[in-house]
């Protein structure tokens, strides 16, 4: 039996050694790979267009920010009624819509003469109809505080009312007694 085992050693084709992985060589090949990633990088960030080149210039900017509009509260306070014959009280906040040209005036303005002007909002709230307090839109409010705001202010240097548009957020009513 060993003849036989000696023999079938001797038919087998002589087996090749098994060959290692050449490291070094895939080493090599990673690092000039990353260098040139990093390579291709850099050359595409500093070709690319710049951050202050890409943003749009638009010519009159300044003008058209001075036309943007922008809020200022008017008034933030509880009103009473009695238009019904009954005692409501209306919690009323406004807010005032203008240009931003005419904004540091009519802050200025506000805060001059706040009395007057929140004396007004109120004799405008106190002597409102129900009906137009209880109103969806408050279009018969917004059109009555936006002509006594106006008038309190006067137009400005082109002639035009400084508000643009009164927004009310809120306008709730309850009855007192």
């Amino acid at each position: 039996m060993a003849a036989k085992n000696e023999e079938a050693k001797a038919e087998a084709p002589a087996e090749a050694p098994k060959k290692k992985l050449p490291i070094k060589a895939i080493g090599a090949v990673a690092v000039v790979m990353i260098i040139e990633a990093v390579a291709v990088f850099m050359v595409a960030g500093k070709s690319g267009p710049q951050s202050a080149a890409a943003a749009p210039t638009i010519e009159g900017g300044d003008h058209a920010d001075m036309e943007a509009t922008v809020e200022i509260p008017l008034v933030d306070d509880r009103f009473q009624n009695m238009q019904t014959g009954r005692v409501w009280i209306w919690d009323v906040s406004a807010v005032l819509k203008v240009k931003q040209k005419n904004e540091a005036f009519i802050a200025a303005e506000l805060e001059r003469r706040s009395a007057e002007i929140g004396e007004g909002v109120s004799m405008v709230i106190r002597r409102a109809q129900h009906m137009h307090l209880k109103e969806p839109g408050l279009e018969t409010i917004n059109r009555q505080l936006l002509a006594y705001v106006n008038q309190a202010l006067g137009k400005d240097p082109d002639g035009k009312d400084r508000v643009e548009r009164i927004l009310i957020p809120k306008c709730k009513g309850y009855a007192a007694d």
